[in-house]
């Protein structure tokens, strides 16, 4: 571990975000810290500190609102995401996406593997992207390793939709966007998604703008 005196920057900067209360303001595609990979978090901030933060992110995912949220979208160079989803869609959409309610949770440094090769291709979105979607074809099943806010360690397989929260806000923390790994002829606004592509699968979409699916 660094020296504290090495972190006080970093935590400053942590210190004058959250000291404007509310939700933190969100970075948008184009700022470089969404384009870098974060660094470890390695008690830089401090347990108090990083609590405080940890809450932060909390209130501004759910304010977006979100289902995933990680700390290079508040401008914080730190391998450190959470993760919330109510999954409040209708029960045929939850069924085809795998999409089942999630709790609450903190990643600190997570990473992830595959497990088996199936892929699962849906819309996706991104707070950092805001008004737009694309297909992304993801793993379907994935392995989770990382420690949670009081340095427990976290090896959890997960699979449907809360696999791809898992890959997304981990990509975050590589400086990767969805949008790096979208079917291109798929970008869409929200409006025409939700006027045309409203379906559990994004097969009419392909059908219609021509792409693949896996």
């Amino acid at each position: 571990m660094a020296p504290e005196s090495d972190h006080a920057p970093l935590a400053e900067r942590v210190e004058e975000l959250l000291a404007a209360g509310g939700p933190l303001p969100i970075v948008a595609a184009g700022r470089p810290v969404l384009r870098r990979p974060a660094e470890a978090y390695d008690g830089s901030l401090g347990p108090a500190l990083l609590a405080r933060f940890v809450e932060a992110l909390r209130l501004t995912m759910r304010a977006a609102p979100g289902v995933g949220l990680a700390a290079p979208q508040v401008g914080v160079e730190l391998r450190i995401a959470v993760l919330e989803d109510p999954a409040p869609v209708p029960e045929d959409i939850a069924t085809i996406r795998g999409r089942r309610p999630q709790p609450f949770r903190v990643l600190v440094n997570p990473v992830y593997e595959p497990v088996g090769t199936a892929r699962a291709a849906f819309f996706e979105g991104c707070l950092s992207v805001p008004g737009w979607q694309a297909v992304v074809a993801r793993h379907a099943e994935v392995r989770l390793r990382a420690e949670d806010e009081r340095g427990r360690p976290v090896d959890e397989v997960f699979t449907g939709w809360p696999a791809r929260i898992v890959q997304h806000e981990t990509d975050h923390l590589d400086g990767t966007l969805y949008l790096d790994r979208a079917e291109p002829r798929s970008l869409s606004t929200n409006e025409a998604v939700a006027a045309l592509w409203s379906q559990p699968t994004p097969a009419a979409a392909a059908a219609a703008l021509g792409f693949e699916l896996p």
